[in-house]
């Protein structure tokens, strides 16, 4: 069974997390996380030292390493993609690079339960990073393709009982549709992307075979994929 780590930087928050699943125990999850904006060089590393110890391993047992591939902060993203590359590197192992809108989705899931979620980070500019998923015992399904989009220009497919909504983009719920307002039956704007969703999101692309090498690390900037589709 795979031992692996994963880390983010994506937002304001800066995390790592290891999984470990050996044969012959149950799988322990370790993980650090703080609030650290224009901290994230200087905390990531020492985080991912943390959680090595406190799991008991050293980096040459890891089998993968993780990362945050964002929609998320720019700067962050690449922090987190390149210190994930250089590890695996160093280690001569693969990348697996996970959605951040994903590990908020399974963070909504664990925490509360809830089957359909939606998700949605702040983009600036006026816009927000959404998508919308449906949860089911520990795994997540796509049902609305991550996009960068005015607020009020969202919509959601239609769910029963309604929509979960976590992420900071629902601070901007004034400019909502009043439909997508009248979809959601909770919604949680604090929280932010983990390492440790991360890390389980990872375990499972890592069970399908779904890694790169280490030069392949790449964040996802959604906002330049959408410029580049209106003007192709």
């Amino acid at each position: 069974m795979p031992i692996l780590l994963a880390l983010d930087a994506s937002s304001s928050a800066c995390s790592a997390a290891v999984l470990l699943q050996r044969a012959d125990s149950e799988p322990r999850l370790v993980s650090r996380f703080a609030l650290t904006p224009r901290e994230h060089t200087r905390r990531l590393l020492p985080m991912v030292d943390e959680v090595l110890a406190e799991a008991g391993i050293t980096p040459a047992e890891l089998d993968a390493v993780a990362y945050g591939r964002g929609p998320g902060s720019f700067t962050g993203l690449r922090i987190a993609a390149g210190t994930a590359q250089g590890l695996a590197y160093g280690l001569g192992c693969p990348l697996l690079g996970v959605s951040t809108l994903e590990a908020l989705a399974l963070a909504a899931h664990r925490r509360h339960g809830v089957e359909y979620v939606a998700t949605a980070m702040d983009a600036r500019m006026g816009e927000v990073y959404a998508a919308a998923w449906r949860c089911c015992d520990g795994t997540v399904e796509s049902l609305l393709e991550e996009t960068v989009i005015a607020p009020q220009r969202l919509q959601l497919p239609a769910a029963e009982p309604g929509w979960y909504g976590i992420g900071s983009g629902w601070g901007l719920w004034e400019s909502m549709a009043p439909e997508v307002q009248a979809a959601l039956t909770r919604r949680d704007v604090e929280s932010e992307p983990a390492a440790e969703e991360l890390v389980l999101l990872a375990a499972h692309h890592y069970a399908a075979g779904q890694r790169t090498a280490p030069h392949e690390a790449q964040p996802i900037y959604l906002r330049d994929q959408v410029a580049w589709q209106k003007g192709g």
